[in-house]
């Protein structure tokens, strides 16, 4: 019998203790697989920060390093332009990229660092208990927003795949999402995409992954992607918001 589907050889042989319905496992998985197609694994290296992404390291069959909340832009120019034939990323939360590391991912971008940022938004800060983040749509409920996200009292969610798809130094930005196997797939095709990127040398790519919380959004599994399809996708609408590499094949 033929086996069509293992354990990507990027993945350690590690159980994920991640919570129930949680989007990273999978996310870890597509960055694997998208790895090991590519043939690059020797050469890759991950930055993790602060957060849920933090556990990165303790799955990923090859180097990572930990950086400062919000520091992963900078530890990945670091490395990059000191050895510019490694494949680096950097996986970021919402609470990371979209908030303490704000300037750090914009001037990345804008420097048109030739790195690949894949950015879990799932609206909340996972790993502290639930608390509003950057990316918490209007009327959430959460740990620091009880009655709901209000424009008056604390602003309006960022949308970082548009903000920065307006840089010049970005190649490729796309939003996908994980409400479905076939959201998954385009997912997948996506962080595959970014890592092309970086192996052509076009620059700066980030691909936006909204991904479920269940346990600080208070639902089951199946609930959470129900929420994300009617509430979440409306204001954080998938697609590809910038593709310089289109020409090239990318």
């Amino acid at each position: 019998m033929r086996k069509v589907f293992d354990r990507p050889r990027s993945l350690k042989e590690a159980a994920f203790r991640y919570c129930p319905g949680c989007g990273h496992s999978i996310v870890h998985r597509l960055v694997a697989e998208s790895i090991d197609t590519l043939g690059i694994r020797e050469k890759v290296i991950g930055i993790a920060p602060v957060g849920c992404a933090v556990f990165a390291y303790d799955y990923f069959h090859f180097d990572m390093i930990e950086a400062a909340h919000g520091r992963p832009p900078a530890v990945a120019t670091g490395l990059k332009r000191t050895m510019p034939d490694r494949i680096v990323f950097t996986y970021q939360g919402d609470g990371d990229l979209a908030a303490i590391g704000t300037g750090e991912i914009v001037h990345a971008a804008a420097r048109g660092e030739n790195i690949s940022v894949f950015f879990v938004n799932n609206a909340t800060y996972g790993m502290t208990g639930g608390q509003m983040a950057p990316t918490t749509i209007m009327g959430q409920r959460t740990a620091t927003t009880p009655r709901g996200r209000e424009a008056a009292e604390h602003g309006f969610p960022l949308r970082m795949a548009e903000m920065l798809a307006t840089i010049d130094g970005v190649a490729y930005i796309e939003r996908v999402a994980l409400t479905s196997p076939a959201d998954i797939r385009i997912a997948r095709q996506a962080i595959e995409k970014s890592l092309r990127c970086q192996l052509r040398g076009l620059g700066f790519s980030m691909v936006e992954i909204l991904s479920p919380c269940p346990t600080d959004w208070g639902m089951t599994p199946a609930e959470s992607l129900l929420w994300m399809q009617a509430e979440m996708l409306k204001v954080f609408p998938v697609g590809i918001y910038r593709d310089r590499g289109a020409k090239t094949g990318v």
